[in-house]
């Protein structure tokens, strides 16, 4: 074998190496897992705000912002919702102009015709906004967003 060809061998070989290596450290560590169920109004909010975000994101290419918005809220609170960013300039279902880094959905209680969740973004390193979000049993829809739940509480 000549020096050239050991040399190309030498760079292959060690290419490999890396990308073995590289492959085994991103795979290292404990597997993540989400789980839901389409009936569990806590997965559905869940499933609306993060494809809704993911969406804003995405800089709502093809109008599925409007589409989500469509399915999981009420068409009363559509027109609320319209209303609300009429006056305040701002996103109604993040309750802001631009989109959170993160966000989290907690369970807050059900009665016998809604359910209550918090919701929770982040905007940035210690910048939270928390949301109170209900929706009806019945119909597996979003009829109200706001600071408080729709019961006042």
């Amino acid at each position: 074998m000549n020096s050239k060809t050991r040399t190309a061998l030498t760079v292959g070989v060690l290419a490999v190496a890396l990308s073995v290596g590289v492959g085994v450290q991103a795979s290292a560590g404990t597997p993540r897992s989400v789980s839901g169920k389409p009936s569990d109004d806590i997965t559905r909010i869940a499933d609306f705000y993060g494809a809704y975000i993911d969406a804003m994101i995405d800089e709502d290419s093809g109008g599925l912002g409007d589409a989500l918005r469509s399915h999981y809220l009420t068409a009363g609170f559509q027109k609320e919702l319209n209303v609300w960013e009429e006056e305040n300039h701002a996103n109604g279902v993040l309750r802001a102009q631009n989109v959170p880094l993160a966000w989290k959905v907690t369970d807050n209680g059900t009665t016998a015709t809604r359910t209550e969740a918090v919701i929770t973004l982040t905007w940035g390193q210690s910048s939270t906004t928390t949301l109170v979000v209900d929706m009806n049993r019945d119909s597996h829809r979003i009829f109200h967003i706001g600071e408080k739940g729709s019961s006042g509480k």
